[in-house]
């Protein structure tokens, strides 16, 4: 016998986004607008390669790297570059031959996404954000990066207030390249940790 079921509809997810949207539009918040505002800068500004700038630019410039691991938030608005209000402190953490810097949200996915972009769907995941401080190095191993013995891991989770941008070691092939040149370089996954140039 088939079994029908009776009473209201369950709304699809977007359905009740627009919902939602529409019920703001109509009390004059002007939420379509805002929405539109963020899809374009999401897929138009908050982009890896304003990071990749910032890397580029410690490669070459030591003043600007003291700068950048002593104040990051000041040192990008060098470069024309800003965070949201509430990223109120940024981190640079600088790559050596004996130090590996990885970041992770443990609560959510909060990423400098203004630098590094929107988070990867692997950095929101769980998994990966359970696993990456505990078992580090096995993580990053599964994910294609597998550091010598003796080069220490470690782990930088973010807070309300302070957001962590990874300043990966300028690969020896590169040396004396323009900054435009070394910026093609950098990737999203690197300014995060989770991969070497």
């Amino acid at each position: 016998m088939k079994q029908t079921t009776t009473g209201p509809h369950t709304a699809s997810m977007e359905q009740r986004v627009d919902a939602i949207q529409a019920a703001l539009d109509e009390r004059g918040f002007k939420a379509t607008q805002a929405v539109d505002e963020l899809g374009h800068k999401a897929q138009e500004e908050w982009l890896p390669r304003n990071g990749a700038r910032v890397v580029a630019k410690a490669w070459v410039d030591a003043a600007f790297r003291a700068r950048l691991l002593a104040d990051g938030r000041s040192a990008v608005a060098e470069l024309g570059l800003s965070l949201p209000k509430h990223h109120r402190h940024l981190v640079a953490l600088e790559n050596t031959l004996r130090v590996h810097n990885v970041i992770c949200c443990t609560l959510c996915s909060c990423t400098a996404f203004t630098l590094i972009g929107l988070p990867p769907d692997w950095y929101k995941d769980l998994e990966y954000r359970a696993r990456i401080v505990r078992q580090s190095r096995t993580v990053l191993r599964e994910m294609g990066l597998d550091l010598p013995a003796d080069v220490e891991v470690r782990v930088w989770d973010t807070t309300a207030d302070t957001r962590y941008i990874v300043i990966p070691e300028q690969p020896l092939h590169t040396q004396g390249w323009s900054e435009e040149r070394l910026a093609s370089v950098v990737t999203r996954d690197s300014m995060i940790g989770v991969s070497r140039l």
